[in-house]
């Protein structure tokens, strides 16, 4: 899975750029600004790690389920957590 922080804690800030950010091709370890705000493709993370993130008290989980995305909001940044394509096929 791959993911993408986006350094902000307002979700108002987060939802009007995240049409952006998911239209705009970002390799591994690229950090962007977009509308003032810090986007970071961190690249791959464990299939586990949204499972970890689940089980603590202080991280928000969204859904995007036409997409099979998952949001996790914590601290002061979101994760845009997307499946990439060899993890889809078992």
């Amino acid at each position: 899975m791959k993911c993408i922080s986006v350094y902000t804690d307002n979700f108002e800030q987060f939802s009007d750029i995240y049409e952006k950010v998911m239209n705009t091709p970002l390799q591994d370890d690229e950090e962007i600004e977009v509308d003032g705000i810090t986007v970071y493709a961190a690249g791959e993370v464990p299939d586990q790690y949204v499972e970890r993130m689940r089980q603590k008290l202080d991280v928000v989980v969204m859904r995007v389920k036409e997409h099979n995305i998952t949001i996790l909001q914590h601290g002061k940044q979101f994760e845009i957590i997307i499946p990439t394509e060899q993890n889809m096929v078992h």
